[in-house]
């Protein structure tokens, strides 16, 4: 589906096209790293696989919220964007005990004007994550 339009009949068709990028995990099913449907960069979740190897990593929530937001910023530098460019984050959790110790990982990528943001707590999430996050980006 690269260079896909979408909205046939409706005037100015919208643009989508898909992204990859060796620097963060490949998919593990049927989606892509990313899109790009207009101006607007819609990231698939993250989860605390490192690249290269595509397992998880080790320790406990602050180390896998890192891994996913350097996963998160990976994607975005393979579109010269950067965390600044971020609208619109959805973080699932499997324990919103957690909640603390993601917010202190999350806000060092957030220092000033944070985006706007969803939490919620997950029964399970792909390969026993205790996070994931996926993004909106603007350009």
């Amino acid at each position: 589906m690269e260079g896909a339009k979408l909205g046939a009949g409706f005037g100015n068709a919208l643009k989508r096209h898909t992204i990859h990028t060796a620097n963060a995990p490949a998919a593990v099913g049927p989606y892509s790293q990313g899109v790009w449907a207009g101006d607007f960069l819609f990231c698939a979740g993250q989860i605390p696989l490192e690249p290269q190897s595509g397992s998880m990593v080790g320790g406990g929530i602050k180390e896998q919220t890192t891994q996913v937001m350097e996963n998160i910023n990976a994607i975005l530098r393979s579109q010269e964007l950067s965390f600044g460019h971020v609208v619109k984050t959805t973080i699932y959790t499997v324990d919103l005990d957690d909640f603390a110790a993601i917010n202190e990982v999350y806000s060092q990528y957030f220092p000033t004007e944070p985006p706007a943001r969803s939490t919620v707590q997950v029964s399970a999430l792909p390969k026993g994550a205790l996070v994931e996050i996926e993004v909106v980006a603007a350009r």
